[in-house]
């Protein structure tokens, strides 16, 4: 796999992600990361103009057909997205002509997609677009987007087509036949059907343009209905355009197209069904959110994966559950596995408990087709399938094509062997009946599903009469390197546990509801026979458990596998499996993502065996270093964090957390392009609450067992226990003082201080970065991403010696004593500055900091003079993108001097632009080196930060917030008193 596509043009705020450049060759993963959706369907995120090689996909719920003979998928329906833009007869594209900007969006808060660009046209002409689109959360059936269009330098004639594309493809193949399509009063609507599964969909479309006068004309060419708008824009006039598509299936309602077209007939405006999206996402978030305070990352990748989550969760019933890769990707085929049970679904048992119904009653919808497998395979009872689709049938393909053109095409076994699924729903269901207390539901659905899936285990369990014991064999456990095991541990006490909480079950429908239980009995049936034989499997299942050491083995016969060092194999970019092939691998004691492990954790909980401390230290020491935790199996990392974070090993738990929570992001594993990882996004939940959170459940209450992360200051999340609402803010157990009072550290004079008895300070120099904006953080993130390149340790602790000096000289620094050529060493300075001009493309007057613009704004209106002092040589443009260029009376940057800091060269220049003398300036600084060019310079200095760092300042602030002009004279005049005493 691919795995040279780090996360590149990214900025991430507290609830947006923010593209700063287009990368063609990220374009399949970042359709996947721009996705949107409201638990009815999910849109990739592809451009509204089309893209070559694009992937564009709209998944519906429910909306499965046929490969025929191959395979059974989510049909990729109808795109609803193309809005094409021409520009006086050239058509915009983002292969041709120039993007002059460039930035796009996801708002997790409001669901809203949205992107900005600058185009220059092949002609000249230039033109603002800007792009938003939403998934109504208010009404599934509702879709919107808008476009704003602005010419820069010219007047001319702008077309609009609106369409809907009845040609959508899963890569290659069309589901879709065309019915029909037509216009009414409001727009365009269009009919289709799947060609095997015979589920209809009914679209319909309207479109508005206010800015212009336009004249609006309807094509029906077939399955591709058009609206197009057409009208004269002159320059810097903006037109704004408003496409509302309304989307019915015949999964929900006879009369999808009729649906459609009344829908689309009484909507409101744009505006209105944005705010009312916007009112159902906050609902949701109240609930829902996280907040991680100390670690911006972490913070906003915790909420992308709960957002991508959200966005696939049935809200209404609708017999469906959410595939592995969410409805991002065409991966898997939008099946649904175990990961929705044991991965997905906790985080919606304690935050949305309404949905965690809905996923679970799918398994009871399907309960039919779980029948069928076992009677197929020659059981009783309930077998539940590996992988599932609408009926719940086995839908895992039987073979996989070879990475080698010329290899043979490989067998996939999960649909016979990996059985513990049966189990797993199970686990899923007992611990939602826990949390909720959900009795009718447990009555009605949980109850049958229990049962029946307990008759299956009686039928497929084997007696070894010579160890008088019982035994599964032939199978494969959560450890998928091994294909064909023999009493794999974490199936055998699953299948106890299941039939444990089964008898349990069954006594408690007996004495509270004793006609559902006669019903049940007779149709399954239950016989006190078949419960006397599982109390007979339960007693005599083999767990080969080794109560002396505590450690447990993963199978039968696996200590004798072959063992393997994993270290040995490194560096590497690929799966062990992928390196030894799969007959080696199933020979060797290394797995794909944990299985003893994944045992203890699903039994932590209620520390049920064999889970205990002892237990937990052993199996970890032996089965974490064996595990290819890297490129085995997404599934693995977060619940290694959640481990590690039990035994006390923080630096490793986060980072494992942080290796799952940005698997999508940063495209760790090079296959984010065919969706989400949907459970690996659960297991963070999971990370968090559970096991950063602690979070334990006694009798009365859920209790909060603390061990947050280094770095983290605050977490904060509620939960949802037994009918009541638990909200836990948790913070580090460091002192914090984040409320000091702001008052003035006067230190003692410094040896270079200016000698004045009465300050007359007429100018102000600010340094740029930390100090007016907080531009340190891009600079980190460019020289984090050059020295990743390049294969050099480097570090936010490495970073600090860097502020306020040079790019060179920061270079020279973390090159430290390696040898590169002056060519090397200016075309590594150069990429670093094209990485941090590509991520401060979106700071506006926003990302001024506290306090900033106050202070401007009081200098000028006293009359003192204003320049920035910074050694960057982009200090222009972020003053710019800062909105406070005509707020300073002179730059001095990275090209105004030859000397960069500490020398004092730079203030001194900047000084002369303000025709102003050295000591009658005073500098703002946040770094040692430029403190110590003011004081070279003979200027006065206030320090912005931590004493440690600019300590030898005149005077000492934590920003400038609250920072008034008067005060700070008489505090000069001070230390101007100090030095003559």
């Amino acid at each position: 796999m691919n795995t040279k596509s780090p996360a590149r043009h990214f900025i991430y705020t507290d609830w947006i992600l923010i593209e700063t450049q287009f990368d063609p060759e990220q374009l399949h993963s970042r359709e996947t990361l721009f996705t949107i959706g409201n638990g009815f369907l999910g849109t990739r995120g592809s451009f509204e103009e089309g893209y070559i090689r694009a992937l564009p996909a709209t998944f519906i719920h429910g909306v499965y057909n046929d490969v025929p003979v191959v395979y059974t998928e989510l049909a990729n329906c109808p795109d609803w997205l193309p809005l094409v833009v021409i520009i006086n007869d050239e058509r915009f594209r983002l292969n041709q002509g120039e993007i002059l900007q460039y930035d796009r969006q996801l708002d997790l808060r409001q669901g809203i997609v949205s992107r900005s660009l600058r185009w220059r046209s092949p002609s000249g002409n230039t033109i603002d677009i800007h792009f938003e689109r939403f998934a109504s959360l208010a009404d599934q059936h509702v879709l919107g987007q808008r476009c704003r269009l602005t010419p820069l330098n010219f007047d001319g004639v702008i077309e609009v087509q609106a369409s809907i594309n009845g040609y959508p493809e899963n890569q290659g193949f069309n589901h879709w036949e065309d019915l029909d399509q037509g216009k009414t009063d409001q727009g365009i609507w269009f009919h289709s059907r799947t060609r095997k599964s015979r589920i209809d969909i009914g679209m319909a479309a309207k479109m508005t343009i206010s800015g212009a006068e336009a004249s609006l004309q309807v094509s029906t060419a077939p399955g591709y209905p058009t609206l197009s708008g057409s009208f004269f824009a002159t320059s810097q006039q903006t037109v704004t355009v408003e496409k509302l598509v309304t989307v019915f299936t015949s999964r929900e309602i006879d009369a999808p197209v009729l649906a459609a077209q009344e829908k689309l007939a009484h909507l409101p405006d744009y505006t209105t069904l944005l705010n009312a999206n916007a009112q159902a996402w906050e609902e949701v978030w109240q609930y829902s959110d996280i907040v991680i305070e100390g670690d911006s990352t972490a913070a906003f990748a915790v909420r992308y994966n709960l957002f991508q989550l959200l966005i696939a969760a049935p809200r209404h019933g609708d017999k469906v559950s959410i595939p592995a890769k969410t409805l991002s990707g065409f991966g898997y085929r939008g099946h649904v596995f175990w990961d929705t049970e044991i991965f997905i679904l906790p985080f919606f048992t304690f935050t949305q408990p309404d949905l965690a119904r809905n996923l679970l009653s799918y398994r009871y919808y399907t309960l039919d087709g779980a029948r069928r497998k076992a009677i197929h395979s020659g059981y009783q009872g309930a077998m539940y399938a590996w992988e599932s689709a609408v009926t719940g049938d086995e839908v895992t393909p039987r073979w996989s094509l070879p990475n080698d053109f010329y290899g043979e095409d490989v067998r996939i076994w999960c649909r016979d062997r990996e059985i513990h699924i049966s189990a797993d729903i199970t686990y899923a269901i007992w611990y939602y009946w826990q949390v909720t207390g959900d009795d009718q539901w447990m009555r009605d659905c949980g109850a049958e599903i229990v049962l029946d899936t307990a008759v299956f285990w009686g039928s497929r369990v084997e007696f070894n009469s010579q160890e008088q014991r019982y035994e599964i064999r032939g199978v494969i456990g959560a450890d998928e390197y091994h294909e064909l095991v023999h009493n794999n541990t974490f199936t055998n006490r699953m299948v106890q546990w299941h039939l444990e909480k089964a008898l349990l079950v069954y006594d408690w429908l007996h004495q509270n509801f004793p006609e559902r239980a006669a019903e049940l009995a007779e149709k399954l049936p239950l016989t006190l026979e078949m419960r006397s034989h599982w109390q007979d499997i339960i007693n005599k299942i083999w767990i080969p458990y080794n109560s002396a050491t505590g450690l447990i083995e993963q199978c039968e016969g696996f200590f004798q596998l072959e063992d393997i060092n994993l270290e040995d194999y490194e560096p590497r970019q690929r799966s062990i499996q992928a390196i030894l092939g799969i007959e080696e691998t199933n020979e060797r004691q290394v797995l794909k993502q944990p299985d003893v492990l994944m045992l203890l954790y699903l039994m932590r909980e209620s520390a049920d065996y064999p889970y205990n401390q002892k237990a937990l230290q052993a199996n970890w020491d032996y089965y974490a270093p064996r595990t290819d935790i890297t490129y085995g199996s997404s599934l693995g990392p977060a619940i290694h964090a959640i481990l590690a974070s039990d035994l006390g090993q923080s630096e490793l738990a986060y980072k494992r957390f942080m290796q799952a929570v940005m698997v999508d992001l940063e495209d760790s594993r090079g296959n984010t392009a065919d969706g989400i990882h949907g459970a690996s996004a659960g297991g963070i939940w999971q990370t968090v609450v559970f096991g950063f959170g602690g979070i334990q459940f006694t009798d009365s209450k859920p209790v909060a067992n603390p061990h947050l992360p280094p770095g983290w200051t605050r977490l904060k999340f509620k939960l949802h226990w037994r009918g009541q609402w638990h909200e836990f803010d948790l913070r580090s157990q460091q002192t914090t003082q984040e409320e000091k009072n702001r008052e003035f550290i006067l230190f003692a004079s410094p040896a270079n201080s200016p000698s004045l008895h009465n300050p007359d300070i007429r100018g102000v120099i600010f340094d740029l970065d930390g100090v007016l904006t907080d531009t340190a953080e891009y600079h980190y993130l460019a020289w984090q991403q050059l020295a990743d390149e390049e294969g050099i340790p480097f570090n936010r602790q490495a970073n600090e010696p860097l502020r306020g000096i040079s790019r060179r000289a920061s270079l020279m620094m973390i090159l430290g004593n390696r040898q590169y050529s002056e060519a090397e060493i200016e075309e590594m300075m150069e990429r670093k500055n094209n990485y941090y001009i590509e991520l401060i493309q979106t700071i506006s007057p926003k990302d001024l900091l506290p306090g900033a613009i106050a202070l401007l704004d009081e200098l000028r209106q006293n009359g003192i003079k204003t320049a920035i002092g910074s050694a960057s040589k982009n200090a222009r443009m972020v003053v710019e993108r800062l909105g406070i260029a005509d707020q300073v009376d002179a730059i001095a940057d990275g090209y105004s001097v030859q000397q960069p800091k500490p020398a004092p060269d730079l203030f001194l220049y900047a000084a002369n632009q303000l025709k102003l003398a050295p000591q009658q300036c005073v500098v703002f600084e946040d770094a040692a080196a430029g403190i110590e060019a003011a004081l070279a310079a003979k200027m006065w200095t206030v320090g912005l930060g931590p004493s440690e760092r600019v300590g030898s300042a005149h005077i000492v602030l934590p920003s400038l917030a609250g920072v008034k002009w008067a005060e700070l004279q008489a505090k000069l005049s001070d230390v101007s008193r100090q030095q003559l005493t």
